[in-house]
Formats: C-alpha cells, structure tokens, sequence
C-alpha cells in the first residue's frame, strides 16, 4: 500500500491547496480506533483531507506497516496494551529515517510530559476532545504533507 497522495496532481501552494494524507492509527482497543476515525472523519480541517486509515492492533504490526509503507501521520494509543503508544513513539523517532510526525493519545492530561519524553509531535488526553484532536491532526498534517491543488 502506498499513499494515496504519490499519484495526486503537481504540488502547489496556493489558496485551496488541500493536504492529502494517509494515516497509520495504532491501539489495541477497537473502539479508540473507531472514535478516532469518526471524530477526525474525513475532513479533519478546510486543507485537510485523510486519504487512506491503516489500523493496527499490535506494536509489531506498525512496525512492519511504516518498514514498509509511507505514511503522513502516525496516531498512536498511549493506553495500548501490552505495548503503549508512548514508548513506540518513541522507539519510531529514534530508529526510522524521516519518521512521520506522530500524535500520542495520553491518558490524562497531566501526561503531557509523557508526550515529551516519547518524543511525539502532538498529543491529545483522554477522554477525546473531537476538537483538539482534528485541531492536531490538521497541524500536523500541515507540517508534513504535500499540498495539492
């Protein structure tokens, strides 16, 4: 699977450009899958569309997913089990070249200097503020995908 974005017009960066982005979403909880998904829906902002979602249950199967795939943006589940999203975090910004920004979904609030230890782009507490969370996904989008016209 690639990004859906590699085959998308000549880039530009004029008014309307909209950011097409592919997502990686790990957590072992299918139903923090699923509010994800819904609450960024497909337009997480005007310049912003998410493309493609790749779900994944288990920290091996990201690892094999970003080894072999390009993607924009990385959600991952500090609450997963037996993994936490946390340290995959950061375990992908010390060993992947070029690694995508990543959004972390801590615990609580108070766990943001979680978020700054693993060395996340973003993060959003739990429970899920649909706001704050289309609000980071579409910065973080903004940050690293190509617009197009």
């Amino acid at each position: 699977m690639t990004a859906s974005h590699a085959a998308a017009p000549t880039p530009t960066s004029g008014a309307g450009a909209i950011r097409r982005i592919s997502v990686l979403l790990y957590s072992d909880d299918i139903a923090t899958r699923d509010a994800v998904r819904v609450n960024v829906g497909r337009r997480p902002a005007r310049d912003v569309e998410v493309t493609s979602w790749l779900e994944c249950a288990t920290a091996s199967a990201v690892i094999e997913a970003v080894d072999s795939t390009s993607f924009d943006l990385l959600v991952l589940d500090g609450e997963a089990a037996p993994t936490g999203g946390l340290g995959l975090c950061r375990q992908l910004k010390n060993e992947v070249f070029r690694c995508p920004p990543i959004l972390v979904l801590t615990g609580r609030p108070q766990d943001g200097w979680l978020a700054t230890w693993s060395l996340a782009d973003a993060a959003v507490p739990h429970p899920l503020d649909p706001v704050a969370l289309n609000e980071a996904v579409a910065q973080l989008a903004r940050r690293g995908a190509t617009p197009v016209a």
